[in-house]
């Protein structure tokens, strides 16, 4: 890939909070971002705000939770750039309701299975095409210490007090689908990590989450920008590898 060559990125879920903030700090290094969300309008808005900012960004209509969608998408993004070079899968729902593992529905379950895992699996899987082709990549899945095994095996009593049957289920899944990935892309320029953002204030995290949506940014920023010789199949929060 020729240097001088603007790289393109794909973030997901790209409107608002977390997935703003990466949008805003990858253009800011002069990568061609896609901000990707559902509602166009939305979407199309916080784009504009971007823009305003002189920042080279674009919108891109994208629902994770539609298998249609997502090939749709990447076809477009190959059609206009004939690449990808970053994909960071920020999109996400949490729709627990108080429910715990015992008697979470059914269907609450399979959305967030659908949106949380299967959609970056799915738009993973339709991108690293495009990586290979160019012989450069960086995946990002945007997980949670709520779904570490390890986090949930030593569960505090205020801890458990977050149920969230769901939500976790689907990021521990997510992060298996982190380790999958990155086996496959062994020994490849395709480098696929996890990061946890940490609790920060937006629509999912409230207002008591210390951190801004900025700070909650850096590591998954950090991972989509990653050296050749930089890390595979990690979890990481704060820049630093933290237990599956």
């Amino acid at each position: 890939m020729n240097a001088r060559t603007p790289k393109i990125a794909l973030v997901t879920g790209a409107n608002r909070g977390i997935g703003f903030d990466i949008s805003r700090q990858l253009a800011a290094m002069g990568i061609h971002t896609l901000m990707g969300a559902r509602d166009p309008e939305k979407g199309r808005a916080a784009t504009e705000r971007l823009s305003r900012e002189d920042l080279d960004v674009e919108f891109i209509a994208i629902d994770v939770a539609d298998a249609v969608g997502i090939q749709e998408a990447v076809d477009h993004i190959e059609q206009l750039y004939g690449r990808l070079d970053i994909l960071v899968n920020n999109a996400g729902v949490a729709p627990d309701d108080g429910a715990t593992v015992l008697d979470v529905p059914l269907e609450t379950l399979e959305a967030a299975l659908r949106t949380n895992t299967l959609g970056p699996l799915l738009l993973a899987r339709a991108c690293v095409r495009l990586m290979q082709r160019n012989n450069y990549g960086r995946i990002v899945n945007i997980a949670s210490t709520m779904g570490s095994l390890t986090v949930m095996a030593e569960a505090s009593d205020e801890q458990l007090a977050m149920k969230s049957p769901s939500y976790r289920l689907s990021k521990t899944a997510l992060n298996a689908v982190t380790t999958l990935l990155a086996m496959e892309l062994k020994g490849t320029p395709i480098l696929v990590n996890s990061a946890c953002p940490g609790w920060v204030r937006t629509d999912m995290g409230g207002d008591q989450a210390p951190l801004t949506p900025s700070e909650g940014a850096d590591t998954p920023v950090w991972l989509a920008t990653l050296p050749d010789n930089g890390p595979s199949g990690g979890f990481f929060r704060d820049r630093s590898p933290i237990p599956w």
